[in-house]
This record gives structure tokens, sequence and C-alpha cells, in this order.
């Protein structure tokens, strides 16, 4: 069945295509390194011209080389946690609405707790601890609580697709609890966890842009929220500091709304409640 999707969820798509063309390549057609060769401070904070498009930072680097860099590792990250959130959510959420009983109990009272705790400020706990995060404690940090909203969606999935005709079935006819919830459970739950995945992507980048603009994130100058940091440090040393700000912040906001149209767009083809009112 051909998948019609809306004008919105196609926006999104596109953007998304485009971050992650830009992720994957955007290093090879940066004009610049990002590494301590690329410090030039005799040409700090310069605007655009023929050298710099985007200008430079507080340390004479490229704007525009760093914005690519910065997107390979917004990338990165959100990928992984996104994949790794997602299969433990899954996995988690299906074993609880499966089995139910005491197993349904402990496993989804351990979600209540993590979504009643502010998840910013276990993140923050998280990789405040270490000096130097790196990406993996960055990846654990936002994968700590980043599975419980998969879980919930795969439990809600699962409790009612446990009652159907053809599950009931295959119990009856002997298929053990692997087979059913690997042939009848998790293929059926996909629709909607690709729209929490879409929905995740976003939060992930929002969430490390957010940590980095706080100081806590990877020690490199080139993450979109590193870039923010600097351009407030510095948002009243020129004009084009106030400028250069925004660019991490437009990236930012484009991903995101990018991410968040797709979700929406496949919410509504995915969701049988929702074709009628497209």
């Amino acid at each position: 069945m051909k998948l019609k999707l809306s004008l919105s969820a196609w926006v999104g798509i596109v953007s998304i295509y485009v971050f992650v063309i830009l992720g994957i390549f955007g290093p090879a057609i940066a004009p610049y390194d990002v590494g301590p060769t690329s410090l030039d401070l005799a040409h700090r904070f310069e605007g655009p011209s023929a050298a710099h498009w985007l200008g430079t930072d507080s340390k004479g680097a490229d704007t525009l080389s760093q914005l690519l860099w910065g997107t390979r590792k917004a990338l990165q990250l959100s990928v992984i946690v996104v994949a790794i959130s997602s299969t433990l959510g899954l996995a988690i959420g299906t074993i609880a609405g499966w089995y139910r009983g005491i197993v349904d109990e402990v496993l989804m009272r351990f979600v209540d707790i993590l979504m009643a705790f502010p998840g910013i400020l276990l993140n923050i706990a998280i990789v405040a601890i270490v000096a130097d995060p790196g990406i993996g404690v960055m990846t654990l940090a936002l994968t700590a609580n980043g599975w419980v909203g998969y879980a919930r969606v795969a439990r809600g999935q699962v409790l009612a697709l446990r009652e159907r005709d053809y599950v009931q079935a295959a119990v009856s006819l002997g298929a053990s609890n692997r087979r059913v919830m690997f042939k009848h459970l998790i293929p059926n739950i996909l629709g909607p966890a690709l729209v929490q995945m879409s929905f995740g992507l976003g939060s992930v980048i929002m969430i490390e842009a957010a940590l980095s603009f706080l100081g806590l994130g990877p020690n490199v100058d080139y993450t979109w929220g590193a870039m923010l940091d600097q351009g407030r440090t510095f948002l009243w040393k020129s004009d084009w500091v106030r400028v250069y700000a925004l660019v991490p912040g437009l990236a930012i906001m484009w991903v995101v709304l990018g991410a968040n149209l797709l979700g929406d767009g496949l919410r509504d083809r995915l969701d049988p409640r929702q074709r009628g009112k497209s």
C-alpha cells in the first residue's frame, strides 16, 4: 500500500535528509579544519567574507566549518541514542505488556519513577560526575531515561494486540512466547515506534545542545550547543557576535522542526484514527 504523506511531512523528510547528508559529508566539504591549527586570533569575530562565508568565532576559527563538523556530532549522537533507547524501550515494553502480572508491575513502576524525575536533571547529574565527558558519557546520560517513552508506547500497543484473534490463535497452536513477540507483536508496534523515534531525534539534539550550552557537553568547541554558549559569552563584543549566536540556533531549530514535522506526518498516516481526518 502506498504511503501518502502531507506536505509538512515531506518538508520534514527533506530537512532530515539534508541533515543526514551534511552530517556524513559535511566535514569533507568544510573549507577549514576545526582543530588547534584552525585558530587565528588576528581574525576574531570577523563578519562574512569570501574567505569565511559565515565569519569567524572568538578564536578566529571558521564558523561554517564548525557548523558542518557540529552537524556530524549531532547526527552521531542522535542516531546512537535513538537506536539504543528505542531497542531497549521496545524490548522492555513488549515484555511488560505480554507477561503482565508482577513483571508488568515491576517494570512499569520503574518507568513511572524515571518519568516522574525531571529528565534534564538526571542528564546533568550523569554528565556532571565526569570531568571530561565524551560521546560515550553523553550517550549514557541521554539513554538513561530516553527509553521510557518507547517502553510505554510498546506496552500499550502490546496490551491491545495480545487480545487479537491471530495472536490468540498462535498461542493456541503452541507458539512460544518468543515467537509470538518477534512474529506478531514487534512488527505491529513498529509504526508507533517510528513516530516516537522521529520525535526522539529532535529531543536528543535539543538536550545535547542544552547540556553543551551549560558547559557539560563534550569538550569540543564545534558542537551546536558549544557554539551557542560561545555566542552568549561574547554577545556584546561586536555586532557580528549577535549574528554568530543565531547560526547554531537556527540549525537546531531547523532539525528539530523537521523531525517534528516528520513525526506528525507519520502519526497521521500510521494511526488509523487519523486517516479519515487528513
